[in-house]
């Protein structure tokens, strides 16, 4: 039996709440993976009482389920939901918060930050004032964690007065994703790619998360972001942990958080010029139907802001000395992808080709695809050809949603799939001289045509290496 919990959601009104959060719990709900008298208690601004903001979830969050929906479930489901009308900022607003919840005593209670950075501090201070800090309450973080190093140990800091570390769990929705945890058994668990995963074989790694949507209506959040912060601070270092560290002593939280903060300090560290020459970043210009970002609702028509971002890093420790890794996110590319491709050495002799590739797609399907060098029918010569694994295929079985797994971990208590302070930290430490050159205009900010693969100069990055992206090869 999963155990008894109260899922406190601040800012349940929002969006994220009603796209990702409530359909997520909805999920976990008619999979029978929540326990039968587990709570959500919505909190928000809005002048609702339980049975209108019910109706509002009807309205708004219904249609983002992607399972099989049942309306006899979604009705056990909205009987679960219990609305508050609170401010964050008024501390006597947490006093009917605090009796909801101590009323019954769940053995497990989850605060769910949905709300913007500015307003943990005091979320914290207050819940704390009522009693709402006890071992069994944990809280959950959601992005933006900071914009640089100082902002984000502020953050940490400020919910580090009231909670210690193992009740905080700063959420990556990444980590949620099953593709990406697969990563660690796929690489481990299996003796014919752990002996050639270094740099005796590997010639270079890439790691690409790319969308093809711009930024929609989210213009007047994301120009104070850019992608550097939105996705590559957070999702594409995780997914650049799980490919390059070592083997965890252990596999629960502090085997794997040791082993990810350890590859994260082995970074080659970057200075201003090293951010300058190997670093790209561009904005999304209008091509055909398709709108440039500029003209997009809510961003300022003279922002520089990057909606591409792209970077050369090297780690330095003995797996992976000289080894070039190549990261790139952005909007309005070519393709919708999330993927981990190694480049291996080519073979030497009479029967060499094409050098293997590995390719770790995380989206739109999730497959391990490996190039190796076959007979071409009817010739001496070798030829490529693919041998693609379909996890969805491999693993029979439901496949929860990130948000719904990573919900399920926190009530669960269990960290694993969560960002420790120090991780967060050393990322944001690595970044510095990247944040500084890029605020002060040294990096040009190119143009790139929406529905692209990115500015040309992104492909001069694995060009100087000999190497280039994988759609081009």
């Amino acid at each position: 039996m999963p155990p008894d919990f109260d899922m406190v959601l601040f800012g349940a009104t929002g969006d994220l709440s009603m796209r990702k959060l409530l359909p997520a719990l909805y999920q976990a709900h008619a999979a029978g993976e929540l326990h039968p008298d587990g709570r959500i208690i919505a909190l928000g601004r809005s002048d609702l009482d339980t049975a209108g903001f019910v109706a509002k979830t009807d309205a708004e969050a219904k249609i983002h389920i992607k399972t099989a929906f049942d309306e006899a479930q979604w009705a056990a489901f909205t009987r679960r939901i219990v609305y508050l009308r609170l401010d964050i900022t008024r501390r006597a607003d947490f006093d009917a918060l605090a009796q909801t919840v101590q009323r019954r005593q769940a053995a497990s209670v989850v605060v769910y930050l949905s709300t913007a950075p500015e307003f943990f501090a005091d979320a914290c201070a207050n819940l704390a004032a009522v009693g709402l800090n006890t071992p069994q309450v944990r809280i959950v973080l959601e992005k933006p964690l900071g914009t640089d190093l100082s902002s984000a140990r502020a953050i940490s800091e400020a919910v580090g007065r009231h909670f210690g570390e193992n009740q905080i769990y700063r959420i990556d929705h990444y980590l949620g994703k099953e593709s990406l945890q697969n990563l660690l058994p796929l690489r481990f668990g299996n003796t014919v790619f752990e002996p050639l995963w270094n740099r005796d074989y590997v010639r270079s790694v890439e790691i690409t998360a790319a969308e093809t949507l711009g930024v929609e209506e989210r213009g007047g959040f994301y120009d104070g972001a850019g992608a550097l912060r939105d996705m590559l601070q957070n999702h594409i270092m995780q997914m650049l942990c799980y490919t390059a560290m070592e083997a965890p002593a252990a596999a629960d939280a502090q085997g794997i958080h040791a082993a990810k903060l350890a590859l994260l300090q082995s970074l080659k560290p970057m200075s201003r010029d090293d951010a300058a020459a190997g670093s790209v970043r561009g904005q999304y210009a209008a091509q055909g139907s398709l709108k440039g970002y500029r003209q997009e609702s809510k961003v300022p028509p003279e922002s520089r802001t990057e909606t591409f971002a792209a970077l050369r890093l090297e780690i330095d420790n003995p797996r992976w000395a000289g080894v070039p890794f190549y990261l790139r996110t952005g909007k309005r590319m070519a393709e919708r992808s999330a993927r981990i491709v190694l480049n291996f050495k080519a073979a030497a002799g009479a029967f060499g080709g094409s050098a293997n590739r590995l390719l770790i797609s995380l989206q739109p399907q999730e497959t391990v695809s490996l190039s190796l060098q076959v007979k071409a029918p009817g010739s001496s010569k070798t030829t490529a050809a693919e041998m693609t694994l379909d996890l969805a295929q491999a693993a029979a079985g439901r496949r929860a949603d990130a948000y719904e797994l990573l919900l399920r971990e926190v009530i669960a208590g269990r960290q694993e799939l969560f960002v420790r302070r120090d991780e967060a930290e050393t990322v944001w430490a690595w970044l510095e001289p990247l944040l500084q050159n890029w605020a002060a205009d040294s990096v040009p900010l190119y143009d790139y045509p929406a529905g692209s693969w990115g500015p040309q100069a992104a492909d001069e990055l694995p060009a100087r290496d000999g190497n280039r992206w994988s759609e081009a090869a």
